[in-house]
């Protein structure tokens, strides 16, 4: 007999990860502005959707596809340099799926479940048993086998994965209710007014954009989907509600498959759909014990990353001492005699001389000029920010040449600071 493992391991052999990577995520405000939400940076040297895909790759699942719609230039050339290793002779491939009105000539995608819908031909062909449906702009770990296993032991058509999150949040998610044989009862999206769990009243269980189908069922589903005249063809608003009014739908908890370091971590999982969001994840990372384990070598996050030298501290003077205090500085940087607080610096970031960042969120290539103060700030790729520049501790000026986000923090980006003159 099979173990456990073992089992897993052909059961993801047998599968193949959908990646729903088409959105613009516009609630990123102006980082979306020229790459879609999948491909913003994220931690340091990763883009978002490494998340999603070192996650397939580290649960066994080696047949991936990805499906692009909103400016995916940047995204479909980060994939084909960082992810291309995967060999088709050994059943592994990449297959990077733009809208491309595979139907007919004149329908883009329509929503997530037609995207799948319109690239069946290719799908069948690698006659898969099982569909992994994730989406691709979340930051996580987990092990899709676990989730793979449930679904086929219990013979369910339908497995969506849920997190625990505050009742305060219900309107930012997909929101279900399940009983005590998981079987999901109810699902509301986005609801004003959502159903707490039972005996935890201020918790709700949210939708995490992960399914797992039998591939035979999906493609009837989406059929069925696709000629339905009122639908919006999306898998959060159409497939998903039909399929729990029918009883044809299971939850599988999050914590049951996350990936922590240890027992006792929070089962970490974030849309980073804010700024506040997104800034806040990304300084989750430099605490002394983050919940979400980058260092972890048995779950390694995968991405496309420069040929780039060690970063560089220099200056030890009393007025000018190069330091990063609670910090991740990544490659290529240069700290020229500033101070860096609890900011995570992406590659080949500059600051110069008697500059101070703190709770900063810097991205690639950006220049900091000397005396410059920033605090509480994300910085887009390629800024360069004036000498003496001060950003973060006035919220009216702050306002009035940025863009400030209702949590206090402030985005900057090279048109913003071109404005200035």
């Amino acid at each position: 007999m099979l173990s456990a493992d073992r089992s897993q391991e052909r059961l993801a052999r047998r599968a193949i990860a959908l990646v729903l990577a088409g959105g613009r995520g516009s609630r990123l405000r102006q980082l979306t502005d020229r790459r879609a939400k999948p491909a913003v940076f994220f931690g340091g040297k990763f883009r978002i959707i490494d998340f999603a895909m070192s996650n397939c790759l580290n649960s066994g699942i080696r047949r991936i596809g990805v499906l692009t719609q909103y400016k995916a230039h940047s995204l479909l050339r980060h994939l084909q340099m960082g992810w291309s290793f995967l060999r088709p002779e050994m059943n592994e491939f990449l297959d990077l799926l733009p809208a491309q009105q595979r139907t007919d000539e004149a329908t883009w995608y329509r929503g997530t479940a037609d995207a799948v819908f319109q690239n069946f031909d290719i799908f069948r062909a690698a006659r898969p048993d099982y569909f992994v449906v994730l989406a691709g702009d979340h930051v996580y770990k987990m092990d899709y086998s676990h989730m793979l296993a449930e679904h086929a032991a219990s013979g369910s058509d339908c497995t969506v994965a849920c997190v625990e999150v505050p009742l305060a949040q219900a309107s930012e998610f997909g929101v279900m209710t399940a009983d005590s044989s998981r079987r999901i009862t109810g699902f509301e999206e986005k609801p004003q007014h959502a159903t707490p769990i039972i005996g935890k009243p201020d918790r709700v269980l949210a939708s995490m954009g992960i399914y797992v189908f039998t591939a035979d069922f999906l493609y009837a589903e989406l059929e069925r989907d696709a000629a339905d005249p009122t639908s919006e063809h999306d898998f959060g608003r159409d497939i998903i509600p039909n399929l729990v009014d029918r009883g044809r739908a299971a939850a599988h908890p999050f914590e049951e498959s996350c990936v922590k370091t240890t027992p006792d971590a929070e089962p970490y999982w974030r849309d980073v759909g804010t700024i506040d969001a997104y800034w806040a994840a990304n300084l989750d990372l430099v605490m002394p014990v983050p919940s979400l384990d980058i260092y972890d070598p048995n779950w390694p996050i995968w991405t496309y990353q420069q040929q780039l030298p060690p970063a560089k501290f220099v200056f030890d003077d009393d007025d000018r001492r190069g330091m990063a205090v609670d910090s991740m500085i990544s490659g290529g940087c240069i700290i020229s005699g500033a101070h860096v607080s609890r900011s995570l610096l992406f590659s080949s970031v500059r600051i110069n001389s008697h500059a101070r960042t703190r709770e900063a969120v810097v991205l690639p290539e950006v220049d900091i000029g000397r005396h410059a103060r920033l605090n509480r700030v994300v910085i887009d790729r390629g800024v360069r920010v004036p000498e003496g520049m001060v950003i973060g501790e006035d919220p009216q000026v702050d306002a009035q040449r940025f863009y400030r986000s209702e949590g206090g923090v402030t985005l900057v980006t090279a048109e913003m600071i071109s404005r200035l003159g």
